[in-house]
């Protein structure tokens, strides 16, 4: 059976600054115009088993949402899928923005 492992926000932010890893917001529209975390990649969780063949290039994903629970099903589901290092933001954005961390507007990123 395939799993994922829960990540809180410390150990995402010494992850984001050490390893290459595809960060994925899975909340809604209006959430995500409030800002996102740093080179997260914007895949609403009710597109992504449509989307998911995008993800299994990715050696380690982290998925995140608003409190955990969304991105608790993504990373669910990445992992069911096969792909083999998945993580999800124990806490989600709430408990980034808890921790002291910042967000910038998703349109401002390089793509």
């Amino acid at each position: 059976m395939s799993t994922y492992n829960e990540i809180d926000a410390h150990d995402l932010s010494v992850m984001l600054s050490k390893k290459s890893l595809l960060l994925v917001d899975v909340r809604n529209d209006d959430e995500v115009a409030r800002g996102v975390i740093e080179n997260a990649v914007h895949i609403p969780l009710a597109m992504l088993p449509v989307q998911y063949e995008s993800l299994t290039k990715a050696e380690t994903i982290v998925f995140y949402c608003h409190s955990g629970v969304r991105s608790a099903h993504a990373a669910a589901f990445a992992a069911s899928k096969g792909c083999k290092h998945v993580y999800n933001l124990a806490g989600g954005v709430l408990a980034w923005a808890r921790a002291g961390y910042q967000f910038v507007p998703l349109n401002s990123q390089s793509k």
